[in-house]
């Protein structure tokens, strides 16, 4: 298997659903603004995506693969081929436990959905109109949690088997789904920002639904069958415990960060939101899809004892992560106003909000390093089962990210909240990195300082090209949207350009990073 061709291919595809994100968000802000009704429903699609990342596309996700695996490569030694009916038989089971547990919170989580708007909104109280609107919300997009796991869940299955193309496509569709239902549906609904959480709805039934056929052709599409007593479901339970403590105290420290954001303006929330997702675009087009590709390949080489492939795969996906963020990171803070005033600064989101949105930018954009390479070198630890040392790293980064916050909240307000996110994901990739190193399973390679210093230099070239740029280009609030997007294009362009072109000249060859993975794959 390819790895640079398959990260290449799910890298694209979730280009093109970032891309289409931001046409939803810029729809979003141009009819609602960044105000009262769209922190409602951010502080609403809060909890709903919380849980989504700790059961659809985190702790779950790695608990499962390595048993997975660990199933297939036990079917096929017991049987020479591989025993569909075995594994179909475990797919079964994991299917009827996810239906089971999440159905069980999502219940919960109606019944006393205004008490959880209150613990995760507390601000929300001094409005009572916005409190009953955010409690709705929460109640219409709470079923999302069972829809995008189990979504999850097949996207896993068949990216373990190879098939990366479908499970890539399924955000494009879930962002065109919300797209289609702001620009038909708004006016149906009172107040019209309700119309996104049904939206949210059914792009989460989509997103299954265009997955079942790839399940099928492989002969794995199955009903769900409730019976938990089986060995390998219990050791995905027991793996999944430190994971999910693992993932929740990130997603805690997410939560009380709202509730500092709760207390403040009016369009905080959206502020920091809109800048959040901008900084998520990088993250999400290479170090999500990273994760995707190599988690696999990580625990196939593990349970082959093939500790010098797993060290090279933790060294190629770190290094690539280094080759994007330095980059990008950069880029964001120099061309953060132009971004937001072109994607964001239409209809009733104004100039202010634009500023507001910038200084969360920059300031998001300083831990990207960190917060992309937390991606692969955590995976690095669920791939050898090892739970908790990722658990008590994000309890440490956890109270850092809440220290910062009771410091610094009254005097930078919203800017303190995205402060204490860049600065725990560098110390989380930090002590990450420095207890792989210490297990002796990790190492890096030789070609590191020969590499970092060929990303600075080349980054420091694009970075004077573009503020030279910039002297000439201005005035951005001033022309049509039309105009902006051809600026913000070209400019991007000639940045691409000239980091690429810098890379070259300083001896950077891309063949380097066509990774192939040669081994005995256990799955055709």
């Amino acid at each position: 298997m390819n790895l640079l061709k398959s990260l290449t291919t799910v890298s694209f595809l979730t280009l093109i659903s970032r891309i289409l994100g931001f046409i939803r968000d810029l729809i979003i802000a141009q009819y609602f603004g960044a105000g009262m009704f769209t922190d409602a429903f951010f502080m609403a699609f809060k909890l709903p995506n919380l849980l989504r990342r700790i059961f659809a596309e985190g702790a779950f996700s790695q608990a499962f693969i390595p048993v997975f695996i660990e199933q297939i490569k036990k079917t096929k030694i017991d049987n020479k081929n591989i025993n569909n009916e075995n594994i179909k038989l475990f797919i079964s089971y994991i299917f009827g436990l996810l239906i089971i547990v999440i159905t069980c919170i999502i219940i919960f989580g109606l019944i006393i959905a205004p008490k959880l708007t209150l613990i995760v909104a507390p601000g929300f109280i001094r409005n009572t109109y916005l409190f009953n609107v955010s409690t709705h919300l929460l109640r219409i997009m709470l079923p999302y949690i069972l829809l995008i796991s189990l979504a999850s869940l097949v996207g896993v299955i068949l990216n373990t088997y190879d098939y990366f193309l479908i499970p890539a496509c399924t955000p494009i569709l879930f962002n065109i789904t919300i797209i289609l239902f702001i620009l038909f549906f708004h006016s149906y609904f009172n107040p019209h920002i309700l119309v996104l959480g049904w939206g949210v709805i059914v792009g989460g039934v989509m997103q299954i639904c265009i997955q079942l056929h790839c399940l099928w052709k492989i002969n794995l599409l199955v009903f769900p069958k409730f019976i938990f007593n089986n060995p390998a479901v219990l050791l995905v339970i027991r793996r999944m415990g430190p994971a999910v403590i693992g993932m929740s105290v990130s997603q805690i420290s997410s939560i009380i960060n709202n509730i500092f954001t709760s207390f403040l303006t009016f369009g905080s929330l959206s502020w920091l939101y809109f800048s959040n997702r901008l900084v998520e675009f990088p993250i999400g087009v290479l170090s999500v899809a990273l994760s995707t590709i190599i988690l696999p390949s990580l625990s196939k080489s593990l349970n082959d004892n093939n500790y010098d492939e797993y060290s090279r795969l933790i060294n190629w996906g770190l290094k690539i992560c280094f080759l994007l963020s330095i980059p990008s990171t950069i880029g964001l803070i120099i061309l953060s106003k132009p971004i937001v005033i072109t994607l964001f600064e239409y209809g009733k989101f104004t100039h202010y909000d634009t500023i507001m949105t910038q200084y969360a930018l920059i300031t998001y954009s300083i831990g990207l390093i960190g917060l992309m390479s937390v991606k692969v070198l955590v995976i690095g630890f669920y791939a050898s089962n090892d739970m908790k040392t990722p658990v008590k790293i994000a309890f440490i980064t956890l109270i850092v990210t809440q220290i910062i916050n009771l410091l610094f909240f009254h005097s930078l307000k919203h800017i303190c909240l995205a402060l204490s996110i860049s600065i725990s994901g560098i110390l989380n990739a930090y002590l990450l990195f420095y207890k792989l190193v210490k297990k002796q399973i990790f190492k890096l390679d030789q070609e590191w300082l020969k590499y970092l210093v060929q990303i600075i230099i080349a980054t420091s070239v694009m970075a004077i090209v573009l503020l030279i740029i910039l002297k000439y280009i201005n005035k951005w609030e001033e022309v049509i949207m039309i105009e902006r997007i051809l600026r913000l294009s070209f400019i991007c362009g000639i940045g691409i350009f000239v980091y690429s072109l810098a890379l070259k000249i300083f001896g950077f060859k891309i063949k380097d990073f066509s990774y192939q993975f040669n081994k005995n794959i256990l799955i055709k």
